[in-house]
């Protein structure tokens, strides 16, 4: 998933400048906290397990759960924290063991941690964030342990299914959103869900933001998948077209092999070859960026953005349900 920066530094548009103080004094916190979380007694370990927390990224994640705390009575409380960082060494943990998956040489320009040492170094660094994570969540008792492991079950199923095509008589697009609700809207679910509930919000609010979590993260993604057709820039975080020639499924591509419009058999004809090719890939792009699945997909993660926001109507009107929806206005309008 590719962060979009906001103002002030935040990863979310957050309007009100009181509230965007208080959070970015928060994730100030969380910096520090993580910066401690990944010290081994040896300094090897330590250097490997800070090396892409040092890189960067937007810290969308802690974020979601330090704004999702607002809506609560105590959003200051230290387990809020502590719930910000688990869901963020999760999430780094998962980035080491994605970039072994996906031989990557980059992650946040710099090195990954494959590049940079080896595959075993960087599986077992990953192991290592995933340790920390874990306990860090049982100092937040028992459910939340139980929460963690559902969401981390659900994260590497995600990515094992990611890697395989789908089951005879499987649709492939269903086959799609089910690799994303698992690969980034879990992680992201769980995220507003640790932010409400240590926040000290209601039971109903909790189960609406852990939905609005879901929804909103995996929009975000599918929002990358129509980027990668669409974009003329770097909007998406790498080269327009890479997923296309590299053979990996995305929202649009599955919605125009769907269609059984005699006119798309030459798309579908580009779509089984060989999209290395840089004359059959720029005719596939060109087609992709005219065909009605642009259209279909842009409209679905728009559906999906206004469900989102309908989950937030439990919330009190105020800057933190403001900045949750404008969030999801922002899945909406970046695939345009």
């Amino acid at each position: 998933m590719t962060d979009t920066p906001a103002a002030g530094g935040l990863a979310l548009p957050v309007p009100d400048a009181a509230l965007a103080d208080r959070l970015e004094r928060r994730m100030q916190r969380v910096e520090e906290a993580l910066a401690g979380h990944v010290v081994s007694r040896t300094r090897y370990v330590t250097e490997a397990a800070s090396h892409l927390l040092a890189a960067g990224g937007k810290r969308f994640r802690p974020l979601l759960v330090l704004l999702a705390a607002e809506v609560g009575p105590h959003p200051d409380d230290p387990e809020v924290i502590d719930a910000a960082c688990v869901v963020e060494l999760t999430h780094v943990g998962s980035l080491y063991h994605d970039d072994v998956m996906d031989e990557a040489e980059l992650r946040r320009g710099a090195d990954s941690a494959n590049a940079r040492w080896d595959n075993h170094v960087a599986i077992l660094t990953g192991d290592f964030l995933f340790a920390k994570s874990s306990e860090l969540t049982a100092q937040l008792g028992p459910e939340a342990v139980r929460i963690q492991a559902e969401t981390f079950a659900r994260l590497v199923e995600g990515q094992i299914l990611e890697t395989v095509p789908p089951a005879e008589g499987e649709d492939p697009l269903a086959h799609h959103l089910d690799v994303v609700a698992g690969k980034t809207g879990s992680l992201i679910a769980t995220s507003a869900r640790y932010g409400a509930r240590f926040g000290g919000a209601s039971r109903e609010v909790e189960e609406a933001l852990t939905a609005y979590g879901e929804i909103v993260g995996t929009a975000f993604q599918l929002s990358d998948d129509i980027l990668d057709i669409a974009s003329d820039t770097d909007e998406s975080g790498k080269t327009p077209g890479t997923d296309l020639r590299e053979g990996v499924p995305t929202l649009p591509v599955l919605m125009a092999r769907a269609s059984t419009d005699p006119a798309d058999a030459r798309l579908r004809e580009l779509l089984d070859s060989d999209l290395t090719d840089d004359e059959r890939h720029a005719e596939a792009l060109a087609l992709l960026r005219s065909h009605p699945a642009m259209t279909q997909a842009r409209d679905y993660v728009v559906g999906r953005a206004r469900e989102a926001k309908r989950l937030l109507t439990v919330l009190p009107e105020g800057p933190v349900r403001t900045a949750l929806e404008s969030f999801a206005d922002v899945v909406a309008t970046r695939t345009t």
